[in-house]
């Protein structure tokens, strides 16, 4: 959480889309992958079954290929014991876990912009953000969503454990946890998506604050930019370099120790040693200069990856992907 080379809102939220992205692709793999369980017996072995349609192999397989349609499904597992395998439960509660995590992750960043008033979530107008202090905006949609995350990640050690230690046969042991951790895990994630939809929905960004925040931290940050430009003017790297080390310092102190605004840029000009390029250095404060190539990466990455990831949805989603992009 310290200041470091610059990057855009909208780079920043690429981050946070492509997790999803990523999120959305495993929840799709999770899904296709279940199987039926199938017409298997009360051991799995088909063993009643053989019995009912009189040594009938066939007939046993076409009843399960049947019944698996009924419920929806494309396929069987060939083999299960009294249960499909738990190994099941854990891949489904991974990817919902997972899901937490990314979203306990953009949360946080939204937690600590707010605290820098670069972004908020939305804000209703009677909404008290402190019981205490009525000035507080809380981030609390943010918070609910990290809190109920941690609840989402931690669920799935429920399956593990069950997978685990499951004996020859499936017991109370067995369902009575999943009855509670697989419901519990799918409510919680519709539960926080939700939340982060209504916060990505009305999310603020203060442009204002975020320039008087570049101001502050840009002189330090534009060092290099100035060691390359004295370097070209014919300078020596070493010396140029000692130079900015002492005059830094000598600005840090001032806004550390005195409180004041970082005065870095205005001693460069001051000095004579940097007269070669006290011209160019308006265009070597130039914010959009240190974020390199990110409007590019975020035009390419919703074109490219995310507009095809929502095509599928877009019924679902009344149109609103091209708004949303």
């Amino acid at each position: 959480f310290r200041p470091a080379q610059l990057t855009t809102v909208g780079k920043r939220c690429c981050l946070w889309i492509q997790d999803l992205c990523m999120d959305l692709r495993n929840l799709e793999r999770a899904r296709d992958d279940l199987r039926f369980r199938g017409v298997k017996g009360t051991t799995g072995t088909q063993a009643s079954f053989l019995q009912l349609f009189e040594g009938d192999h066939s007939k046993v397989e076409e009843l399960d290929r049947l019944v698996t349609a009924k419920a929806g499904f494309k396929r069987a597992y060939m083999v299960t014991g009294q249960t499909y395998s738990r190994k099941v439960d854990i891949e489904v509660l991974s990817v919902l876990a997972s899901l937490g995590a990314s979203i306990h992750k953009i949360c946080t960043d939204i937690r600590l912009l707010a605290n820098l008033k670069e972004i908020e979530e939305p804000f209703e107008k009677d909404q008290i953000g402190s019981s205490a202090m009525p000035y507080k905006r809380n981030p609390m949609r943010s918070e609910r969503c990290c809190s109920l995350a941690r609840h989402l990640m931690t669920l799935v050690l429920d399956p593990l454990q069950t997978a685990s230690v499951q004996w020859f046969e499936r017991t109370l042991d067995d369902s009575a946890n999943r009855r509670v951790c697989l419901a519990e895990a799918f409510l919680t994630a519709d539960i926080i998506l939700s939340t982060l939809q209504n916060i990505s929905e009305g999310l603020v960004v203060y442009p204002k604050v975020i320039e008087r925040r570049i101001r502050q931290e840009l002189p330090f940050m534009a060092t290099e930019n100035i060691i390359m430009a004295m370097v070209k003017a014919g300078g020596n790297r070493q010396d140029c370099h000692e130079k900015i080390r002492v005059l830094s310092q000598k600005a840090a102190a001032v806004v550390k120790q005195e409180g004041g605004d970082n005065d870095f840029i205005a001693r460069v000009q001051a000095d004579p040693y940097f007269s070669p390029i006290h011209k160019q250095l308006e265009s070597l404060l130039d914010p959009s200069s240190f974020t390199g190539r990110a409007p590019q990466q975020v035009a390419k990455f919703l074109k490219e990856e995310v507009r095809p990831a929502l095509i599928p949805y877009q019924s679902k989603m009344g149109g609103k992907i091209e708004l949303a992009l």
